[in-house]
């Protein structure tokens, strides 16, 4: 009790004297204006006075970043779990909350909420937060793939990978020819548009079909097996095809392009040759370890920044460097320093950074654009290629390395999922100019509907079957 009056006393004393010291300040200010002084308090200034002060508050960047993150994370959140009780991937339904938090849908049905919760000065900065979202994710997806069995892939593997390329990239460059007219962007050459076609129907997401394949244990059954990696040779391909397109998209000539094919080069050999066996070295230290030293992550994160900056400087986009820093991380049989830390930075990417970049992919997405009925025959024509080439291609090589038709269709099936690494490889092409806003959403639409394709196909295939 003594101890509580002596509390109480001294916390008293001090509070009269700050107020008797403010109030004598008060007095002794003669050139307050009315506006500063204190005025009746009445429901209606309340209210008032609360509803200019959320205005300012929501009209700060840091405030509406927060709003604007919150939201997306709801919407990609609800959408996925819908999706997935639909029997989809998620990525599924977290795209296509991207798109109707855009013009596509919230701007066309509530523009004045729309225009209010993501304004043009506002996406820069949700643009900049999703990139690093995108660094990290693709850092994780190059840690995740498998180069000692790809180093060893059988023959069958190697020509059903190429054929899932070669074959929708053949399609992909003939499909230009017909679009390059109407829906090329006018500052863009044919060849970098031909070749960004190509590749865009070339992708297989690998993050999908692992988690596909995971999800209907089919890991270990032969065509699931080869779809892994198959996809995983794909994502690797497919990304150093995208560097080589960037960079001559990037060039104003011939000399241009072969300097850049050259940086290219020695980025690559820098990375193979002298970071490589530093990071084998530096996992061989911590080998064993339970838990990740916080000295060698702030090593292993700088790394990544730095490829990731190096390949912007080079003019062939971050996301190449991350995907190859994550590519040249120690095998599993070295070091336990990628099981360690790939969950940690997935977590934050996927759950936090990524639905960033879906709901910028769906402030990109105008579908209203496609408004005659050239555009819609575009888009069924993209998505018959798109599924031709890739389902086709695959399957029919899959058929002639000796599998059966069901599990050759299988495996088509599911290399002919693109999810989200087609979003990253069309916002790239979008960034640069080489696709306009109409073909970016018909490409979107091919996204969404060759991904959430893959689970009725292989309920058909067994039905049939």
């Amino acid at each position: 009790m003594r101890k509580a009056y002596i509390y109480l006393i001294t916390v008293s004393f001090f509070t009269i004297g700050i107020a008797a010291i403010l109030y004598i300040g008060y007095l002794n200010t003669s050139t307050l204006s009315a506006d500063t002084s204190f005025q009746f308090v009445t429901a209606d200034g309340i209210f008032s006075d609360f509803k200019n002060l959320l205005a300012k508050q929501f009209h700060h960047p840091l405030a509406l970043l927060l709003t604007q993150i919150i939201i997306i994370m709801i919407a990609t959140r609800f959408f996925g779990l819908v999706a997935t009780k639909i029997l989809l991937p998620i990525v599924v339904g977290e795209i296509a909350a991207g798109i109707l938090l855009g013009p596509s849908f919230l701007g066309s049905m509530f523009p004045d909420f729309s225009a209010a919760l993501f304004p043009a000065n506002s996406l820069g900065n949700l643009s900049m937060i999703s990139q690093i979202g995108l660094i990290f994710f693709m850092f994780v997806i190059g840690m995740e793939l498998d180069w000692e069995s790809l180093k060893n892939q059988t023959k069958a593997s190697v020509v059903i990978s190429h054929s899932s390329i070669v074959f929708p990239f053949f399609l992909g460059v003939s499909t230009a020819l017909f679009l390059y007219d109407t829906l090329a962007p006018k500052e863009t050459s044919f060849i970098p548009f031909a070749l960004f076609m190509g590749i865009a129907m070339s992708i297989t997401a690998f993050p999908v079909l692992a988690r596909i394949v995971k999800e209907r244990k089919i890991c270990n059954t032969s065509y699931g097996a080869m779809a892994l990696t198959c996809a995983a040779a794909d994502d690797a391909t497919a990304w150093y095809i995208l560097a080589v397109i960037i960079a001559i998209a990037s060039s104003t000539s011939f000399i241009a392009s072969a300097m850049s094919l050259g940086l290219i080069v020695g980025y690559m050999l820098t990375m193979i040759y002298i970071l490589k066996p530093f990071l084998s070295w530096l996992g061989n230290k911590y080998k064993g370890e339970e838990k990740l030293d916080m000295g060698l992550v702030s090593v292993v994160l700088t790394i990544l920044l730095i490829s990731s900056l190096a390949t912007e400087a080079i003019g062939i986009h971050a996301l190449f460097g991350a995907f190859i820093a994550g590519a040249i991380m120690p095998s599993n049989k070295e070091s336990n320093l990628r099981e360690l830390l790939s969950p940690k930075l997935e977590y934050v990417s996927i759950l936090v950074l990524l639905p960033l970049f879906f709901a910028l992919t769906g402030l990109r997405t105008q579908i209203g654009l496609m408004e005659t009925s050239y555009h819609w025959m575009i888009c069924i024509l993209i998505i018959v290629v798109a599924v031709v080439g890739k389902l086709f291609g695959a399957a029919i090589s899959s058929k002639f390395m000796g599998f059966s038709w069901k599990d050759s269709f299988k495996i088509g099936a599911l290399m002919n999922t693109r999810g989200l690494m087609e979003l990253i490889v069309l916002n790239i092409g979008f960034e640069l100019g080489i696709i306009g806003a109409e073909l970016f959403a018909i490409f979107v639409i091919m996204a969404l509907v060759t991904t959430a394709m893959t689970g009725p196909l292989l309920y058909l295939i067994d039905k049939k079957n």
